[in-house]
């Protein structure tokens, strides 16, 4: 072998110069020794962690251990994290909410002179609930049911909208109001005053399908603002014809000024509107008074409370006697047993699939028709797990209850 005249061979390292070399990269480039993958410019990721943190020669070690520690860590909150939530126990990574967790639904005789609201908001003070919210606005001057929702009820809440509603009130003949009620300012008068024939003669007119214009003084929203809000400052706003369905309509008793009705009719309609165009068409004018609303679907007077009864209710006393189930609204749809493993897998947002021919046969027990999509209610033991569509023999979990 052909040698230099520093004593060193030309085709290669001896092993003293090997070992010498080594012995300085790692002395002053302890990274240098990683054989892990490797990032941009030839610098590998331990290289790149040991600059980011300023560790450098003896120091390395300590940072392998600390990241390795970090790593445990690490895996360990994550392997905590899968067993709470494979146990049924809910993580909560919000911010912790005020008040108590309560699920059901309150079925609330509002006073007069309460907006839906303020009516709201009381419930939440008197039972120290989380979530809150109404299912259907109800005038400040009108009295009556108003169903509110509490905790996961608030996720069957379009349920309970959908539902018949049952008013009672009178109409007032021979004046118009800016309101179309009570409280507005009069701006015409007539008079005519119409007979009991006539206001009977009437009523069919004003049954099934209609088209009805809401009152100016009203919450829908036209180009992102409240129409209530034109209205109070002085620009009265466009209102547009929208269909309505009156199931019935019926007189109850008749005077000389005034006739008192009970209507039962869909969501969207206007009682206000119904008692202004009735007095139209009866060639006079008028505006609605004593509105009471007497039902919303499943919830009726026998059954409700009145506000000052819920405000007496302290903390330490159990609410089943004026809480009524989240499953209240939910009558009307079917629903589908589940057995442990199909619960679990609907609580987790997962779909299922009755592909077998027990499960099919269980579908059609249950009323289900394979070829139509229909909403459901799935249950395990009698107990509320999700709000389903059953479409064919695929189950996909619309809302989730946690009850």
């Amino acid at each position: 072998m052909r040698m230099k005249t520093n004593g060193w061979p030309v085709n290669g390292w001896t092993d003293e110069r090997r070992r010498k070399q080594s012995e300085s990269i790692r002395r002053w480039k302890p990274w240098a020794k990683s054989t892990g993958p490797r990032t941009g410019k030839g610098k590998t990721i331990a290289k790149q962690n040991a600059l980011k943190h300023g560790f450098r020669s003896q120091n390395y070690r300590e940072l392998r251990q600390m990241l390795r520690l970090q790593r445990d860590f690490v895996r360990n909150v994550r392997a905590e994290l899968k067993h709470k939530t494979q146990t049924g126990q809910k993580r909560d990574m919000a911010r912790h909410k005020k008040g108590n967790i309560v699920n059901g639904w309150i079925n609330l005789d509002k006073p007069a002179g309460m907006g839906s609201t303020t009516a709201v908001a009381k419930v939440r003070r008197a039972l120290n609930a989380q979530k809150v919210g109404h299912a259907g606005t109800l005038d400040p001057l009108a009295t009556g049911i108003l169903p509110i929702a509490l905790g996961e009820a608030t996720k069957t809440i379009p349920f309970c909208q959908d539902g018949l509603k049952t008013y009672k009130f009178s109409a007032i003949w021979g004046e118009a109001r800016a309101t179309d009620d009570a409280e507005g300012d009069v701006t015409e008068t007539s008079d005519n005053r119409p007979a009991a024939e006539d206001v009977q003669a009437i009523l069919p007119q004003f049954i099934g399908d209609i088209e009805q214009i809401p009152p100016a003084f009203s919450a829908i929203k036209i180009d992102g603002q409240r129409a209530y809000d034109l209205a109070r400052n002085g620009e009265m706003p466009e209102m547009k014809s929208r269909p309505a369905y009156i199931e019935s309509l019926e007189l109850l008793e008749t005077h000389p000024d005034k006739a008192t009705f009970r209507c039962v009719c869909g969501k969207g309609t206007y009682m206000r509107s119904l008692a202004r165009d009735m007095a139209k068409a009866l060639g006079t004018v008028g505006y609605i008074t004593d509105l009471r609303r007497e039902a919303v679907g499943p919830f009726t007077l026998e059954n409700a409370i009145s506000l000052a009864k819920l405000e007496e209710i302290d903390n330490s006393s159990p609410l089943d006697s004026v809480l009524l189930p989240v499953e209240t609204v939910l009558d009307d749809i079917p629903a589908l047993a589940l057995n442990e493993r199909e619960a679990s897998q609907l609580k987790n947002g997962q779909k299922l699939s009755f592909i077998s021919r027990p499960d099919v046969e269980r579908l059609q027990k249950a009323g289900f028709d394979l070829d139509t999509e229909a909403t459901a209610l799935a249950l395990y033991n009698g107990k509320p797990i999700a709000l389903v569509t059953v479409q064919g023999v695929e189950i996909q979990p619309v809302r989730v209850l946690n009850l």
